[in-house]
C-alpha cells in the first residue's frame, strides 16, 4: 500500500478524523518499514503501491447498532502485470488484494477502539471468483470488519469492477492476534 509520504490523508473520504487517519498511517508505515528492513523481495510491494486509498470509516453496525465496524475502500487499475495468460485479472492477484486490503479495517477498528492497531496473522482466507476484469478496468475494493474479538479477527472484502459495474471476487479473511515471540534463551 502507499506509504505515509505518498498518502495525503485529507484526500481520503469517510468519517474517520484526520488525527486517527494520521495515527493509523504512522503505525501502518512502521509495519512496512519492519518488513522492508528484513529485506523482503517479491511482487506484492509493486502491486500494493498502486492501490489508492478512497475511504476510511468507523460506523455503527446496521445489524447491531451498539457495535462498530470499520470500512476501508481502495481503487486500483488492472495492469498487465496483474493478469493471467488469457488477459483477465489473475486469481492470485485477486487473492493478494483481498489478503492485504481486508487486514486494514481490522487494524483501523482496533486502533479506534483500543488505541492499538492489531494487524493479526492469517488463519484462513476464503475467496469466491465471480467475473473477469481486464486490463484497464478500474477496481473498487470494499473491505469491512465482521468481528474483532480478543482471539479472532474477521473481515470481508469485495472487489468490484467499477468500469463494468460487476462483482469480480469476494472473500472472508479470518485472522488471530499475533502472539509475542518466545524467548530463545536456553536455561
Amino acid at each position: 500500500m502507499d506509504t505515509r509520504e505518498h498518502v495525503d490523508v485529507s484526500l481520503i473520504a469517510g468519517n474517520v478524523s484526520t488525527e486517527l487517519k494520521e495515527a493509523f498511517f504512522d503505525v501502518f508505515c512502521e509495519q512496512i518499514k519492519k518488513v522492508n528492513a528484513e529485506g523482503y523481495k517479491g511482487f506484492e510491494p509493486e502491486i500494493a503501491s498502486r492501490t489508492v486509498w478512497k475511504e476510511m470509516s468507523v460506523l455503527a453496525k446496521v445489524e447491531e447498532p451498539e457495535k462498530l465496524e470499520a470500512r476501508i475502500v481502495f481503487e486500483i487499475i488492472v495492469e498487465e502485470d496483474m493478469v493471467n495468460p488469457i488477459g483477465s485479472l489473475h486469481g492470485g492477484c485477486s487473492a493478494l488484494l483481498i489478503d492485504n486490503c481486508s487486514t486494514l479495517p481490522i487494524a483501523l477498528l482496533s486502533l479506534a477502539t483500543t488505541g492499538r492497531a492489531e494487524f493479526g496473522v492469517s488463519k484462513s482466507l476464503n475467496i469466491w471468483y465471480h467475473a473477469p476484469a481486464m486490463v484497464g478496468d478500474r477496481l473498487r475494493i470494499v473491505c469491512t470488519t465482521l468481528s474483532c474479538g480478543s482471539r479472532v479477527l474477521t473481515s470481508r472484502c469485495e472487489i468490484w469492477d467499477a468500469t463494468n459495474h460487476r462483482l469480480i471476487a469476494s472473500g472472508v479473511h479470518t485472522k488471530m492476534p499475533a502472539s509475542t515471540p518466545k524467548s530463545t534463551a536456553k536455561l
